[in-house]
């Protein structure tokens, strides 16, 4: 089921001479109030329930078709299935002088689930309390959903020339996959992606490092390989054991898939990523990790007793150096006393943007080595690398530096946004977030106790309208 709708509204937009990145008088006290409005804004964004699965993201699009409706923004939604709500909303190019390539804000409306027993408050309680907002999806990503609303109505509020589209974007599903949200739009809706030439999406922020702070902009990721092995054997009573199941073969495979290390490989973009962040490191990493571009060019090699230890100290870098497969889900009989002619296992597997996937998963079968086991894929994706040397990532250094006094890494992700929609298409796309994390705030992602505090929230609107300002106005 599919519901479109438009929101007309007439304007005339006058033209407003400033800097580029100051604000004008006339949109300083508007930009204040969208600034002072955003922590309620997102305590009750949280408070809607999108947790994924189901996700029913149309709660959400509800919330902010409002907002824009207030605002007098026109907007269009579209549920990809009943309850699996998108919505996206534009503030059209004007003014003389070349039309450049559009710009998405985007992020998605569903959340992870949440287990109550682990968390010390409600997890869609949305409360704010000691300088926080704590619910789940405050950091992802419906914290920086409201920084992208409240810099995009102030963009609006401007009236600022502007010299490209500039998009605001909700979706569905991200969590998931992104099938129902950015995927559907791209295969559905391809006109609207027709003149964009950049997407600001999640998957990169600031990152306090002591009394330094790195924003950290993601430009390419790991590629998701999700797979699904069975094991095949004779049934049974569980009462006279089988001298081999399916079992025992599942068993013995997934021992020998969680012993196997994958090889060390450092690719230029892990290289370039560890060496910018090398400086604010520990002793023994700050020396490693300036030294990655010897190891990407293979004159060096990191020794096997480094990577133990770094995958003990910090897994998340580790798996930058390397493909990996995590053991996930296991699926056997439905009872105690039968021994199953079939038994489940699943993988989330995450390569290197430069794998081959039928490699892998020939080498992957070489390991399992038993041909009573299958091998299904269930979900995959293309790699792709968005370039740093564009005018939008020159701009994010300028407001970082502007702002922060921060310098920008480009980095690449262990997990996977969708991003990789957008980059299939040609269309730069990078992680970024006007937030800056310490490492314990930004556990709280797919975490227990997720929260973002009130200043980056606040301080995110400004920085983020600086960017729009600064890239997006004539």
């Amino acid at each position: 089921m599919n519901i479109s709708r438009w929101r007309r509204v007439a304007a005339l937009w006058p033209c407003v001479l400033g800097f580029v990145i100051t604000p004008l008088p006339a949109d300083a006290e508007a930009l204040d109030e969208l600034v002072a409005s955003a922590v309620p804004r997102l305590s009750e964004y949280l408070q809607i329930d999108t947790i994924n699965p189901p996700g029913n993201e149309s709660r959400g699009v509800e919330f902010l078709a409002a907002i824009l409706d207030e605002a007098g923004i026109p907007y269009e939604t579209a549920e990809s299935a009943p309850g699996r709500g998108n919505i996206w909303a534009k503030l059209p190019a004007f003014g003389k002088g070349k039309k450049e390539p559009g710009l998405v804000l985007l992020h998605h409306i569903d959340v992870v689930p949440a287990n109550r027993q682990y968390w010390s408050f409600e997890p869609l309680s949305g409360e704010v309390k000691d300088g926080y907002v704590y619910g789940r999806g405050a950091i992802d990503t419906k914290g920086l959903g409201i920084a992208q609303l409240q810099a995009f109505l102030a963009l609006h509020a401007s009236r600022a020339e502007l010299n490209r589209d500039v998009w605001l974007m909700a979706t569905a599903d991200e969590e998931a996959g992104g099938f129902f949200g950015a995927g559907w739009l791209v295969e559905n809706r391809p006109e609207l992606f027709a003149d964009i030439g950049y997407v600001l999406n999640e998957g990169g922020s600031g990152r306090v490092f002591g009394d330094t702070t790195v924003v950290m902009v993601e430009v390419t990721q790991k590629v998701p390989l999700w797979l699904r092995l069975t094991s095949r054997g004779r049934p049974g009573h569980g009462s006279a054991p089988l001298v081999e199941t399916s079992v025992t073969r599942m068993v013995r495979a997934l021992d020998r898939i969680a012993e196997t290390e994958f090889p060390v490989r450092v690719l230029p973009a892990v290289a370039e990523m560890f060496e910018g962040i090398a400086p604010f490191q520990g002793n023994e990493d700050r020396q490693q990790f300036s030294g990655m571009g010897g190891h990407a060019a293979g004159k060096t090699h990191p020794t096997d007793s480094y990577m133990l230890s770094l995958k003990m100290r910090n897994p998340g870098a580790h798996a930058l150096l390397r493909n990996t497969c995590s053991i996930t889900r296991l699926e056997g009989s439905s009872k105690i006393n039968v021994i199953p002619a079939e038994v489940h296992a699943e993988l989330d597997c995450r390569l290197l943007p430069d794998q081959d996937p039928e490699a892998f998963l020939a080498e992957l079968a070489t390991i399992i080595n038993d041909d009573a086991i299958s091998i299904e894929r269930i979900m995959g994706f293309t790699p792709a690398v968005s370039r740093t040397g564009t005018p939008l990532f020159d701009a994010i250094k300028k407001v970082s530096a502007a702002a922060l006094d921060a310098q920008v890494v480009p980095t690449v992700a262990g997990g996977f946004t969708d991003s990789h929609f957008f980059r299939d298409l040609g269309i730069t796309s990078y992680g970024y977030s006007p937030f800056e994390f310490t490492t314990a705030e930004f556990a709280g992602v797919h975490g227990n106790d997720e929260r973002v505090s009130v200043k980056n929230i606040e301080n995110g609107v400004r920085i983020y309208y600086d960017l729009l300002r600064a890239f997006t106005t004539r």
